[in-house]
């Protein structure tokens, strides 16, 4: 893709406006950034960029810029239905996320993750095996740094695994993985997208470009995964915590096994550092991806054995007088809360927060049978009380630390107590990392 001396424009100054305007910038493009925050609120992306030849249109949008550029790129955080980019895209500019112009550089193997919930395990892990069996390995995406980060430092790589968000998938054309894994989904960002179709579809863009020699993992147990995988093109290769599969991978009696083309790979499970159902499925998933791509099988198994919880996922934080304390903040949604009441039982639930609009219905079986109380707070405690409120205990609490000592006085010895609030933070945090150093320090002041 031929960038110099091209017009080019670059909406949203976040993390990944920065990456692609200084990769573009590096090409000899003729780059301007425009950004609604101004440059006082962008005064040190400016002293970042500054010796860059960049032209700046902060604290609006300008219409022209958006109808004379030959190419825009678009951050994640701006939605495709900007009134700005409807147009553009009506006169017939190129509108690209980061993900799509990184991809056009990439020339190794690359391993797209995506779904509701899991992406950042499933990733971290996938990188970890690669890594572990001898391949050179970039991790970004929606992790760590954007894609365009490894183009830009000129990084000789032999596998790239990258964790991709429903907006990274909005903008997409050509973005084709060799794998492209999609864990789950659940009602999610209902604030963003008009309806839960709208985010499915966005979701499934990640298999858009494959073709028959691609391979689509995908979770044999998520209805509504498999009710579209017969439409892909790629190769399908399911995994499963329930059913035996003749080709996939599935999970029976402690042991993973792996079938493809008639060969067979088995690997306890009684070892593993990571608990949860949810994180059988996340390793599945991540060894599906690295097996399928060249990883030795002991290799794999080893790094596996190793891997430790990312923070803020079901993390145990301590046990007091009987009770385990779990703090599980990257649980935003009701997807990864049913995930982590399936994990345990005798549940004292901590949850609420700013409501993203979903329904907490799939909750109502799982808080019947393992939720002895609820504790609620934040935003959505009203409307979570209304759907949820009948169904055990259920308490009220003003702040994150009034719950946690709550929690402590009606939580019975071998109980457990758990913070996965089904909700953003935005609402009483600065983010959902904010919320779990909280929880932690008054778990460890109790």
């Amino acid at each position: 893709m031929e960038l110099k001396d091209k017009n080019i424009l670059v909406v949203g100054l976040a993390r990944t406006g920065v990456s692609v305007a200084r990769f573009l910038a590096a090409r000899a493009a003729r780059v301007t950034v425009t950004d609604l925050r101004d440059e006082i609120a962008l005064a040190n992306v400016m002293a970042e960029l500054g010796e860059l030849d960049i032209r700046w249109v902060l604290g609006r949008h300008d219409e022209s810029d958006f109808l004379s550029s030959e190419l825009i790129v678009v951050s994640p955080g701006v939605p495709m239905d900007h009134p700005l980019l409807v147009k553009a895209a009506a006169a017939g500019v190129d509108i690209v996320s980061e993900i799509e112009l990184a991809s056009r550089f990439i020339t190794v193997p690359l391993v797209a993750i995506t779904g509701t919930n899991g992406k950042t395990t499933t990733t971290t892990l996938a990188g970890e095996i690669f890594k572990g069996c001898g391949f050179t390995t970039y991790v970004g995406g929606n992790i760590g740094e954007p894609l365009v980060e490894l183009i830009e430092s000129g990084e000789a790589v032999e596998r790239v695994v990258a964790e991709i968000s429903s907006f990274q998938l909005e903008w997409i054309h050509s973005f084709r993985p060799q794998v492209a894994a999609l864990l789950n989904i659940s009602e999610d960002h209902l604030d963003r997208y008009a309806s839960y179709q709208e985010y499915i579809n966005a979701k499934l863009r990640i298999f858009q470009n494959q073709t028959v020699e691609d391979f689509a993992v995908v979770n044999r147990d998520d209805e509504l995964v498999w009710k579209h995988a017969p439409d892909l093109k790629a190769r399908l290769f399911p995994f499963s915590r329930k059913l035996e599969l003749s080709e996939g991978i599935f999970y029976r009696d402690n042991l993973i096994t792996f079938r493809h083309h008639g060969r067979e790979e088995q690997f306890p499970t009684a070892e593993f550092r990571l608990s949860g159902v949810h994180n059988l499925e996340n390793i599945m998933a991540a060894l599906a991806c690295t097996l399928l791509l060249g990883c030795s099988p002991a290799a794999a198994i080893e790094t596996v054995r190793n891997f430790e919880s990312l923070h803020h996922r079901m993390e145990f934080v301590r046990k007091f007088k009987g009770v385990s304390y779990y703090e599980d903040s990257k649980a935003t949604n009701v997807g990864s809360v049913e995930k982590a009441l399936e994990s345990f039982e005798n549940i004292t639930l901590i949850a609420g927060g700013k409501d993203k609009g979903g329904s907490y219905a799939p909750l109502v079986a799982l808080v019947q049978e393992r939720v002895r109380h609820l504790i609620l707070i934040g935003e959505a405690a009203d409307r979570m009380q209304l759907e949820l409120g009948s169904l055990t205990d259920t308490h009220r609490a003003a702040t994150l630390e009034e719950a946690v000592w709550l929690a402590a006085q009606i939580t019975s010895a071998s109980g457990t107590v758990l913070m996965s609030p089904a909700c953003s933070s935005f609402d009483m945090f600065r983010d959902y990392e904010e919320r779990a150093q909280r929880f932690i320090a008054a778990v460890k002041n109790l």
